[in-house]
């Protein structure tokens, strides 16, 4: 038996998430359709972790087990040959048998993108929170180094999130400003609650709207309470920028 590792980069506006589920097309489910047409196996993907409906990924990164013959480079070409255009496999490598996607991932990074401008983009419409109003970024960066060490992050999860614990490690949280005039926030952590990624956000947008100081932003975090934080972000301004191991 074979473990082979995939990197892949997938635009997440048409499909309902990572995870395959009944009654509507998954990246997962997508590739493991194409995997049992290359190597005629039922095939089980393994991903790093799961990614919303509309959500967007630069670097996922999963796992299966397989025991055809088929050469790294030539399963690389079949399946980039038979994915749709939204879905790339970046790399194929074989890895040692005790090579667990999930479970080995050190730290994960995502990225949200904001156009704060008042005009929207045609172009960028699916991979950025378009917001017109003036957001202050010196606010939203104070407020995030709050984040960074070990939390309990329950003010930032989806209601219902069947968990073990809440607490998790922020690495770093950083805003910065592309060429293009994206506004982007970088967050690493060694593990994501549901949905936490984009509360945050949402939370940090309230900040640059002025609605929330970035003291009140601390204090929403260690209450531990969902209804003191701000909206939910949309999904399709956030990417899974890197997985760590």
């Amino acid at each position: 038996m074979r473990i082979i590792k995939l990197i892949i980069e997938y635009d997440g506006t048409d499909y309902l998430g990572w995870q395959t589920q009944p009654g509507g097309k998954t990246i997962q489910g997508v590739l493991e359709d194409c995997l049992k047409r290359i190597t005629g196996e039922e095939i089980h993907v393994v991903g790093s972790g799961r990614t919303d409906a509309g959500v967007h990924a630069l670097a996922q990164v999963a796992h299966f087990k397989t025991r055809s013959p088929i050469d790294i480079h030539s399963l690389q070409r079949a399946l980039n040959s038979l994915l749709p255009k939204d879905i790339l496999v970046k790399k194929v490598e074989e890895v040692n048998s005790d090579f667990d996607a999930r479970k080995m991932a050190i730290s994960k990074v995502y990225e949200y993108r904001i156009l704060n401008r008042p005009l929207r983009s045609v172009f960028h419409r699916y991979y950025v929170w378009h917001i017109p109003q003036k957001l202050n970024r010196e606010a939203m960066e104070e407020a995030a180094r709050s984040l960074i060490g070990e939390h309990d992050f329950s003010s930032f999860k989806s209601s219902g999130t069947p968990i073990k614990s809440p607490i998790r490690r922020v690495l770093r949280a950083d805003w910065k400003r592309t060429r293009e005039g994206i506004l982007c926030f970088e967050i690493e952590a060694n593990g994501f609650l549901k949905q936490m990624v984009r509360t945050i956000v949402g939370t940090l947008v309230e900040v640059g709207k002025g609605k929330i100081s970035p003291e009140e932003f601390k204090e929403i975090l260690h209450s531990r309470d969902r209804r003191k934080a701000g909206p939910t972000a949309p999904p399709h301004g956030l990417f899974l920028k890197e997985v760590k191991y």
